[in-house]
């Protein structure tokens, strides 16, 4: 069953309807940009350049709102509310909708890319792949941007992956969910923007998410482990409802592009820089920043075997394909 928009996201969202259309002195678009991450992270610093690149380039033609926290929509409703027009562009976490179509899952294979040198390969060989799937979907890919290496947060030592078992393990997707199953964890679904509130209670004392959503939830103060397995870089698309964007003159639909094209590469950029400072802040903060013993890296590895198996038969011939590309790159 649907549930009923809160009233304050309806009149948000009524208020910038008006506003674009409240007479003639305003002739120009308005779009609303939810994200789920707070005004701090670099990917809504991202998103902030991104729009107003678009402004720049269009002389005020086309004004692009960004709302941080969640504030609109929750994670997994993004995208669905660009779908459905109620948002024009939304940013998510790629792999929140692997169960719509495996290729958006790709990225968080434990294993398969752990770098950001990999990672750039291993979306120039999926992008196509996805840049179909949301298109039929009425979207239109703008540009994709990485998340630091993934890690593991405990408030214990860790040595094997046994010692994994009975953590109260956060999930936020098909792939971490995964990994609570095969090492005995018990998965708790949570977005990032309840994850400080779930680390305070307790709700949480277990999860793989990167040096960047440390410190964004301030993790020390529940958590004082950090495990640098980087498993997987995982990453955000930013996309455009292909209604919304199919309403623009062809000028503005290439500023757009543009602004797009630059937000990626300042976006990897951004993500690499700073993680090292993210490292740093943790450490700073007293937490145990370690590389995973010879022992866990390998039951990690094997766990992740067994979901890179799992992936590829989810996905078939045509995921098998865009694994093959990669590797040849």
């Amino acid at each position: 069953m649907t549930q009923p928009m809160p009233i304050l996201r309806r009149l948000t969202l009524a208020a910038a309807s008006l506003f674009a259309l409240s007479g003639p002195s305003l002739a120009e678009t308005q779009w609303v940009l939810p994200s789920a991450y707070p005004p701090a992270n670099y990917h809504v610093e991202n998103l902030n350049a991104f729009a107003k690149d678009v402004d720049t380039a269009t002389k005020g033609a086309l004004k692009i709102t960004v709302y941080p926290s969640a504030s609109l929509f929750k994670a997994p409703d993004i995208k669905r509310a660009v779908q459905t027009g109620q948002a024009q562009v939304g940013e998510v976490l790629l792999s929140l909708h692997e169960n719509e179509n495996p290729v958006f899952g790709l990225d968080v294979v434990p294993f398969l890319a752990t770098s950001f040198e990999q990672s750039k390969k291993l979306w120039a060989a999926s992008k196509p792949a996805i840049a179909k799937a949301l298109d039929g979907q009425g979207l239109k890919l703008l540009y994709a941007t990485p998340w630091p290496p993934q890690g593991i947060y405990t408030k214990k030592d860790l040595n094997t992956v046994s010692d994994m078992k009975g953590l109260k393990w956060r999930a936020y997707n098909v792939g971490t969910s995964r990994i609570a199953e095969l090492v005995g964890a018990q998965p708790v679904t949570i977005q990032a923007a309840e994850l400080p509130q779930a680390l305070a209670t307790g709700a949480v004392d277990g999860l793989m998410t990167s040096s960047a959503t440390g410190v964004d939830s301030k993790i020390w103060e529940s958590l004082t482990h950090y495990y640098d397995t980087q498993a997987w870089l995982p990453k955000n698309v930013t996309f455009v409802s292909k209604k919304a964007f199919a309403a623009l003159d062809p000028a503005t639909q290439k500023a757009v592009e543009e602004a797009a094209a630059a937000a990626e590469a300042r976006g990897w950029k951004l993500a690499e820089d700073k993680t090292a400072a993210y490292m740093a802040t943790l450490k700073e903060h007293g937490m145990t920043v370690a590389a995973p013993s010879a022992d866990l890296k390998k039951g990690l590895s094997e766990v992740g075997d067994k979901l890179t198996q799992d992936w590829l038969a989810k996905a078939g011939a045509d995921g098998a394909a865009i694994v093959d590309a990669y590797k040849k790159m």
